[in-house]
This record gives C-alpha cells, structure tokens and sequence, in this order.
C-alpha cells in the first residue's frame, strides 16, 4: 500500500485537471484499496487501452491505460526501475535518469575525438535503427530475460498481465504499447541483451544506444563493415527484431552523421533539417496565442543552446 500511495503522489503530480483522474479521485480511498486488494489475493487484470495518434515527429500511436493500471505501472516502475538499471551498461541513454538525448548526442561528441585522435585520423561510424522497435517486442523473449534477474514469481507474474495486456495488430503475443510507463523500463531489459552482446562479445568500446537509434565507432570502415551481418544475425535469432533496411549506413564523422536530431561533424553539430522546419511550423501555429508562442520560442531556444546555432537562434529571436 506505502508503494502505492507513492506511486500515485508521483503519477498525479501535473495530471489533477484530467477527467479520468477527477474521476478516480472521487472515490480515491475505495479504488486504492480494491487495487490493493486485487493484487494482494492475485485477482488483478489489466484492462484494456484508448488510443491516439500523434505527431512526434512522425505519426505515432500512443496506447492510455486506466488510471488504475497507470498506478500499477508506477508501483512496478519506482521498485523495478533502480534495480536494473544497474545492470545496464553506461552508454544507454533511453529513460534513465540522468540520461537523455543531449548526454547521448555529447557521448558522441567525445567517442568522435577518442577514435579520431582529436581529429587527426578519419572517424566511422556505424548508424542503426530498428524496424518497428514497440511493436515487435516479443513477449516470450521478454519474458525469459525477466527470468534471470527476478527470481520472484508473483512479480514476475504481475509483469506478464502488463506485458500481455497489449499487442501488435494481427500479432498475438508480440508488442509493446507507446506510452505506458513500463514499456519504457521493459525495452530497456531488451535491448540489455544486445548491448551486453556488443559490448562483450563484439567487444565494441564506441558504442551508444538510445532506445532503436544506435551507433558504433572505429577508425576503421571495414571492422564496421563486419559488424553488420553479426548485429543483424543477433537482433534477429535472439530478439526477433530487424534493423531499418533504409536507415543503416556507414559514414565519417567529417561528412556529418544524423543521430538523435542533430547532424555531428568533426568540429560542431547543427539542427536536422526536418526538426528546423517543424520548429518554424510550431512557431507559425502558435502566432495568435502569445503565451503560447513564447513558451514554444524559448523552449526551442533551450534546444538551441546544445549545438552550434548562433545564426538560427538569432533568427527566432526576432520573430
């Protein structure tokens, strides 16, 4: 109950005004501990989903659980969470506190000057990204890695309700939901394995992932070039999944390499083109509501401030 109560002061924090949560509240001592009850006695089934689809930047379909479910998912997260994230490596940077795109697209930065010797010898880079990454997360897989790092069975018990909760259209067993918060925690489990596969059995030192976005470094292309059919046998034989037939490339640094929506070079990095357009485009649709323009300005100006975007910076400043 105590995992509970803190989980809903966490989940509640900036959604109070939602009509769902209003809802809950309203008879908030009760749907607490029939929650807790379920789970206590093992009665408890995840319900079903409410979609929506949204632009971020491309169409995405984001599935919303209850506001009970939502709980359990906080519940399962604040325990679950600590624990394993020491067993992931250093350089994955999806959903981990004190992570993020920005410490990723940094880690770039350096990884480029170790392999080019400051920029004295040509950097590759190994760029990857899977297909369908949520969609294609096979349950059965998941649940054997679970397996060997929980040794508790009612937990891992709770963790198939949510993991079988949801799947793929016309794939039974297979998918993860866009939005739950444990989708985030548990494609981190995943993809565990392929990063432990890169880092000990390839023996990769240059080496980053966020999420299905991934990138490896040599200063050499034909180590790179080895590389991908052994990436590609491991995804497939042992998580089912497939790299991105049109978004795998090998390419230098010096030539600029698109990762995490910035564009790295040797010696700066700029904006990607289409986040530039879609930065203006918000800009525009937010003209006949002032507070709401400032805000878009200045949180584009804080995306700004991570690359070399003097000019462009300048430009949004006077609009």
């Amino acid at each position: 109950m105590q995992n509970l109560l803190v989980s809903w002061q966490e989940f509640v924090n900036d959604k109070k005004r939602r009509k769902d949560v209003v809802e809950f509240l309203v008879h908030f001592s009760d749907n607490l501990l029939i929650l807790h009850q379920s789970l206590q006695d093992k009665s408890y089934r995840h319900g079903g989903y409410q979609a929506f689809r949204v632009n971020d930047p491309k169409p995405r379909e984001i599935h919303k659980a209850s506001v009970s479910d939502r709980l359990v998912h906080h519940a399962l997260y604040r325990i679950l969470c600590p624990y394993f994230d020491r067993h992931f490596i250093h350089d994955s940077y999806s959903c981990r506190f004190r992570k993020g795109t920005h410490r990723a697209v940094n880690r770039f930065r350096t990884f480029a000057r170790r392999v080019s010797k400051n920029n004295t010898r040509t950097c590759w880079v190994l760029k990857c990204d899977i297909r369908k990454f949520f969609a294609n997360i096979d349950h059965g897989i998941l649940s054997a890695i679970l397996a060997k790092y929980i040794n508790d069975m009612d937990t891992l018990a709770l963790l198939g309700k949510v993991a079988s909760s949801f799947h793929s259209s016309g794939k039974l067993h297979i998918g993860l939901p866009l939005g739950n918060l444990t989708s985030q925690l548990l494609v981190n489990v995943y993809m565990n394995e392929f990063d432990q596969f890169v880092k000990r059995e390839l023996k990769q030192r240059y080496y980053i992932r966020y999420a299905d976005d991934f990138v490896i470094m040599s200063d050499e292309d034909g180590v790179l070039q080895e590389l991908l059919p052994k990436i590609s046998a491991f995804l497939a034989d042992k998580l089912r999944l497939t790299l991105h037939p049109d978004k795998v490339f090998i390419k230098t640094v010096a030539s600029g390499v698109d990762f995490l929506g910035w564009v790295s070079f040797s010696h700066h990095r700029v904006l990607r083109t289409t986040t530039k357009k879609r930065m203006f485009q918000k800009m525009a649709a937010a003209t006949n509501d002032a507070k709401k323009f400032y805000a878009t300005r200045q949180s584009y100006l804080g995306l700004l401030n991570h690359g070399n975007t003097e000019k462009l910076r300048r430009v949004i400043t006077k609009i």
